[in-house]
């Protein structure tokens, strides 16, 4: 028997549909649960062949478990170790290797020191910083939001550089993204998942939250969805997400990569809706059971993208 287990938090339709799903279209041997943790010892194995992660990223504790899991042969979606190491900044500079857009970005040091850190720790920052250079490249107004972790939680609009120093006195020791605003003509949030199936929805960041995914019918330009979906899978192969969100701008025609660091994306059917939610549920079940099929006693069975693949020498 395999088991596919979901580790969640306070979702309350995505986790039990998923099961629902997996156990109703599963062939023989395989059946999907909850995961179950009454005790935690270093390098024992679970019970489970596939576990897909909804919530480590706010439990620590989840985010050990799953690396003991993987190394324990658990195929765990999505990569633990590559998910604890990765960051919007960093993703902005592989975006650009791979050859998709994204907005015009510099990173700014926290206002206050990190912890245990003094002005000594700080002998190689050049002060002041180059702030009209930065102010020129990125433009007002702007976004300023977290280098690292997701939703809006500390995102911030700037209008001009006054603006954007007195907020950025409000992030106290957050290192934060300093961003170019881009005005769109369409914009797209895409779930991809397996690195293979791709879901394009008309999304409206500016409507409440409840209403984004609510959009009229749009005329979209000739190829602008093949393209969408060319930069999301390309995004994905890059950094190796087996489960991820994909947001796009559409400024003259050119999507550009606006969020894509989203391993635990909103899938709750009172947001994203009765169609784009069976899609959802369908296709990460299907996944997931590909995943226990593959499944190969006493190995790692972890997924990485090709970043890491093609540093490998």
């Amino acid at each position: 028997m395999k088991k596919i287990a979901i580790l969640h938090g306070r979702e309350e339709t995505f986790p039990s549909a998923f099961i629902n799903e997996i156990n109703r279209v599963a062939p023989s041997g395989i059946v999907a649960e909850p995961v179950k943790i009454d005790m935690l010892a270093q390098a024992a194995p679970t019970e489970y062949a596939v576990i897909v992660d909804r919530i480590s990223q706010d439990v620590p504790f989840y985010r050990a478990y799953l690396k003991n899991a993987a190394l324990s042969g658990a195929a765990v979606i999505n990569n633990p170790f590559w998910w604890s190491a990765d960051e919007k900044f960093f993703n902005n500079a592989l975006a650009l290797k791979v050859g998709v857009p994204v907005p015009n970005t510099v990173l700014l040091p926290s206002f206050e020191r990190p912890h245990d850190t003094s002005e000594q720790s700080f002998t190689n920052m050049a002060f002041p910083l180059n702030w009209d250079t930065m102010f020129e490249y990125i433009g007002f107004p702007a976004y300023m939001k977290p280098f690292d972790g997701g939703g809006w939680r500390d995102v911030y609009r700037v209008e001009n550089k006054e603006d954007l120093f007195a907020k950025h006195a409000q992030t106290h020791r957050l290192v934060m993204l300093l961003q170019e605003e881009i005005k769109f003509d369409f914009y797209f949030r895409c779930y991809c998942i397996g690195r293979k199936y791709v879901h394009i929805m008309a999304y409206e960041p500016r409507n409440p939250h409840h209403l984004r995914y609510v959009v009229e019918n749009q005329n979209y330009p000739d190829g602008l969805l093949d393209t969408v979906k060319a930069f999301t899978l390309k995004l994905n192969e890059a950094l190796g997400y087996d489960f991820n969100t994909v947001e796009f701008a559409v400024r003259d025609g050119i999507p550009i990569a606006i969020d894509f660091c989203n391993p635990a994306p909103d899938a709750d059917l009172k947001s994203v809706g009765q169609a784009n939610f069976e899609w959802v549920v369908e296709h990460s079940a299907k996944y997931a059971i590909e995943r226990a099929l593959m499944h190969e006693e006493d190995k790692v069975n972890l997924t990485w993208g090709t970043f890491v693949k093609d540093s490998i020498v």
